[in-house]
C-alpha cells in the first residue's frame, strides 16, 4: 500500500515544478506574483511534511536544507539561478 504523505509531497513538489515553469512564460504582472506566491507556498510546504514527517533521516535532512534555501532565497533576495536580485 502507498504511503499516503509521499503521495501528498509528490502533489506539493508537482505543484511547484508546474508554477516554476509558468512563471517562466508569464514573466511579469499579476499573473507571475500569484505563480510565484503558488510556487513558495507549496515548496515550503513540502519542505516543511518532510522535515516533520520524512520517512527517514536522509528525507528529514533534506526537508531542513531546502527550508532554509526556500528562507534564505526570500530574506537575502537570491535569485533560483543563484544571481543576487538586490
Amino acid at each position: 500500500m502507498p504511503n499516503p504523505l509521499s503521495e501528498k509531497n509528490r502533489t506539493y513538489a508537482t505543484v511547484w515544478i508546474t508554477a516554476s515553469l509558468l512563471e517562466l512564460v508569464f514573466t511579469t504582472g499579476v499573473v507571475n506574483t500569484g505563480l510565484d506566491a503558488l510556487a513558495f507556498g507549496s515548496l515550503f510546504t513540502w519542505a516543511w511534511l518532510e522535515l516533520f514527517q520524512g520517512v527517514n533521516y536522509f528525507r528529514r535532512a533534506l526537508g531542513l536544507g531546502v527550508l532554509i534555501g526556500v528562507i534564505a532565497s526570500r530574506t537575502l533576495g537570491i535569485d533560483v539561478l543563484g544571481s543576487f536580485a538586490l
